[in-house]
């Protein structure tokens, strides 16, 4: 299942610094100056889980396949972004392929980095790029009614569909995001937002990209987005984007020794692809086997059946059972064979509800 982040900011906030550290590699060009990026840059980034590693180490399988997020790098928007200013809607665009919005902000003072609006205020930063998406979604729902009153004649079906747009369009004209929207849940709605894919409607994870500093404690900009954040139920995570660059190449215990030096345990880029994950309401479970140790990506709540799907088509439809052992049963006893003998492998049905974790065998018709 592919799932995917589209990054955004303002230029110069920190958002190729950051994509160059995802991808553990130099391959989006970082620059000081406005629009250093004129391609999307797409990354394949695995996802951090040590329950993987452990398995692996149990199992010793041919090959390790992680679950992983897709970020897409955007270049910098800026005011008037959805009328075609800098680099405009071709990269608006780009952000509607994406299932969630990971926005970068700089919380940092340094004045040998510009900014575009030449200073730094997060809050008024956060406003203009998100003004711009609300803008880029009328604009393309204002298109969409438009179609709909040029076929009505034909197809009175519309009626309804057009009365729910335009309501979701005054809702957008008054400088509301899609997503705050009360009547999303209804079927034309559904459909609707299905085939345009509106920018707003999409999750929010903020990022406040701090300067090393800024790590151990919460700056004056870092606290009005966190802030910003909870007041509007979004996830939230802080990085300084040209530390983790600094992190690329080092070897583990380097890497280590770097953070600790930092006073921080955890990286920033494992935060923000593990919230990423999290964002999009993914869940992994796992197939452990000499050729290979694998987790799967499904939706939080998924069936065995619809599980069995993310390993192939042919695994949904012709479900007979799966054989599920918890994740920490399978450490515990350290192999399949011995939870079987140990009475912890257990046969579940077409209503089970995969958790997060399981290791599971399936068993289908072919």
């Amino acid at each position: 299942m592919a799932l995917s982040i589209g990054i955004v900011g303002l230029p110069n906030v920190g958002k190729s610094t950051l994509f160059n550290a995802l991808t553990k590699a130099q391959n989006a060009e970082s620059a000081n100056y406005a629009f250093c990026t004129i391609e999307p840059n797409k990354a394949v980034v695995p996802v951090p889980d040590e329950r993987i590693d452990k398995l692996a180490e149990l199992v010793n399988p041919q090959r390790v396949q992680q679950s992983t997020v897709d970020f897409i790098d955007i270049a910098g928007l800026v005011e008037g972004a959805s009328k075609g200013e800098g680099l405009g809607n071709k990269f608006l665009g780009n952000i509607r392929e994406t299932q969630a919005i990971l926005h970068v902000v700089r919380c940092f003072d340094n004045d040998d980095v510009i900014h575009v609006a030449n200073s730094v205020d997060p809050l008024r930063d956060i406003e203009v790029i998100e003004t711009e998406l609300i803008l880029a979604d009328v604009q393309a729902l204002d298109t969409r009614i438009e179609g709909m009153k040029k076929k009505i004649k034909g197809d009175k079906t519309l009626g309804p569909k057009i009365a729910e747009a335009e309501k979701l369009l005054e809702h957008l004209n008054e400088g509301n995001p899609v997503g705050t929207y009360d009547e999303l849940d209804t079927d034309n709605m559904v459909e609707m937002l299905r085939d345009l894919r509106l920018i707003t409607a999409k999750n929010v994870i903020y990022c406040a990209n701090v300067d090393e500093d800024g790590l151990t404690e919460d700056n004056d900009y870092v606290k009005k987005v966190r802030a910003l954040a909870e007041e509007r139920g979004a996830e939230f995570v802080k990085i300084s984007a040209k530390m983790e660059e600094e992190l690329v190449g080092l070897d583990e215990e380097e890497y280590n020794e770097f953070l600790e030096s930092y006073g921080v345990t955890e990286s920033g880029l494992a935060k923000i692809i593990r919230t990423g994950f999290h964002t999009l309401g993914m869940i992994s479970y796992f197939t452990a086997g000499v050729k290979e140790v694998r987790a799967w990506t499904i939706h939080d709540g998924d069936k065995a059946p619809r599980a069995a799907a993310a390993i192939h088509t042919d695994f949904e439809r012709g479900f007979i059972r799966a054989e599920v052992i918890g994740y920490d049963d399978y450490v515990t006893n350290g192999s399949e064979a011995a939870c079987r003998a140990a009475g912890v492998l257990r046969a579940e049905g077409k209503e089970y509800i995969v958790k997060d974790g399981d290791v599971i065998h399936f068993l289908f018709n072919v």
